[in-house]
Order: structure tokens, then sequence, then C-alpha cells
């Protein structure tokens, strides 16, 4: 398998429990996406008691949709890091912050 190697901000902490990317409140993904053109949702969120085993990466932010936070630039998140959780039974990012 061919790799790349980015930079780009990481996800430094998940509430989102009962995802299957998050161990002890870490994200293991490669990378995720956020939101749509409102909503900074995290696109990666995928429901489910089984965890990943892979828990030694850490997740990045791969694209953010959502135009109207002040750290999207072309798509790409260019905050420092950033956090997921829950807002109202929806898991968001919750370092978003708007225009």
């Amino acid at each position: 398998m061919k790799k790349i190697c980015l930079e780009m901000p990481v996800v430094t902490k998940c509430t989102a429990n009962e995802c299957s990317y998050n161990v002890n409140s870490d994200c293991h993904a490669r990378a995720i996406t956020i939101g749509d053109s409102l909503k900074p949702g995290c696109d990666t969120f995928i429901e489910g008691s089984r965890h990943i085993s892979q828990s030694q990466q850490t997740a990045g932010i791969g694209a953010c949709k959502t135009a109207i936070c002040k750290f999207n630039e072309d798509l790409e998140c260019m905050a420092e890091s950033i956090q997921v959780g829950k807002l109202r039974n929806e898991v968001n990012c919750m370092t978003f912050a708007l225009r």
C-alpha cells in the first residue's frame, strides 16, 4: 500500500463514546470529515458498540465542509486542533466558531 504523509489538525478529544472510532475518548480514524454547509457535524461518526482495534493512530481532519466556520479555508480546517463531542444528540466539532 502506498502511503502519504500530510500535516493536518488533529482531533485531541472525542466524547462521542458510542462511536466505533472512539477508544478512551480519543478518535482513531485516519482522518475525519466535518459537517455540511451549515452544521459542524462529524460525518465520520459510526455508531457501534464494537470499537476499532487500531488505537495507535490519532485522527486528523481531512476536510471541513462547514463554510461558515472561521477555521475553514478552502474546505480545509486551519485550527491548531479540534475536539468532537455531542451537542443536542448530534456529534459535532466543538471547536467550531462562526465567521
